[in-house]
């Protein structure tokens, strides 16, 4: 019942056009900056921590203009629902497809990383209309089942499987020696049981996934990186496709969970106000 009502509130909202919605988000980030102050001392915290370098009013400026851009990302999730594949095909631009399909040519399978940057959301529906290769979506399950199954319906609607993360190796063992696509969002938080690998990251000593680097080992995949950019226009993104590592079997244990990292901070160091700085990304310490 509870999940029946989420979706058609969803579908309702999702049938407002896009001027409307962004009417919307503009009276969200007033409130949500200003009046709510929704997770601002979480932001602001982040912010400084990573940005030691920064002045104060500097960090305040990047700060709300992720506020600025948090909303419209809100917004943007609801249109999904009901988002034609066209819509799609308008809204994000593949700048060099090539880089994935060369790798499909040569019968591999592609380990796809990405982090919550940009609209990654949408980002998953492109790259589900760019092949009709096996797609897989790894994710966390979320606590709440209603959410989680209204969730994982919009990721795949235009085709994506989705994976919870403790199966995915089932997946890419029968996917042997085919071509295929698994995408990662790499900057999650990881449970003390699901890691036990520290990293600086962004200026912090930072608890990472080391499950990517373990796939593409055992999966002997490609691992390229998916950087999805904000155009000028308001709506309007990009994916960049990076391959990092060609061969898994090269690199030394923990060095490829370092490159995908060092990429997304990279990326994050460029343009700070399109990371969901929101999360609580360093809420793991090291164990004594």
């Amino acid at each position: 019942m509870k999940k029946k009502s989420i979706d058609v509130l969803l579908y309702m909202l999702s049938l407002l056009p896009f001027w409307v919605l962004y009417g919307i988000s503009n009276v969200l980030y007033y409130l949500l900056f200003y009046i709510v102050q929704y997770r601002k001392r979480v932001v602001f915290d982040n912010l400084q921590n990573s940005f030691p370098e920064k002045s104060e009013q500097e960090r305040y400026q990047l700060a709300k203009k992720f506020y600025r851009f948090f909303p419209d990302l809100v917004v943007e999730a609801i249109k999904m629902r009901t988002m034609s594949a066209a819509q799609v095909l308008e809204s994000i631009e593949l700048l060099n497809p090539e880089e994935v399909y060369r790798h499909f040519e040569q019968n591999k399978g592609v380990i796809g990383v990405t982090a919550h940057y940009g609209n990654w959301e949408l980002g998953i529906y492109r790259l589900s209309l760019m092949t009709d290769k096996p797609r897989l979506v790894i994710y966390k399950p979320l606590n709440d089942k209603a959410f989680n199954e209204v969730y994982n319906g919009l990721r795949s609607r235009f085709g994506a499987t989705m994976v919870p993360m403790k199966q995915i190796l089932r997946h890419i063992v029968r996917m042997k020696d085919m071509p295929y696509i698994s995408m990662f969002v790499a900057d999650q938080t990881p449970t003390y049981q699901d890691s036990d690998y520290f990293m600086e990251f962004l200026n912090q000593e930072t608890l990472v996934y080391t499950g990517t680097e373990r796939i593409a080992r055992l999966s002997k995949s490609p691992v390229v990186y998916c950087h999805i950019g904000r155009k000028k226009t308001r709506g309007r993104y990009f994916c960049k496709f990076t391959t990092l590592v060609e061969n898994p079997g090269d690199y030394q244990e923990h060095e490829i969970t370092q490159i995908h990292n060092r990429f997304t901070e990279q990326m994050i160091r460029e343009q700070p106000e399109y990371w969901l700085w929101t999360h609580r990304r360093w809420k793991r310490k090291r164990r004594i």
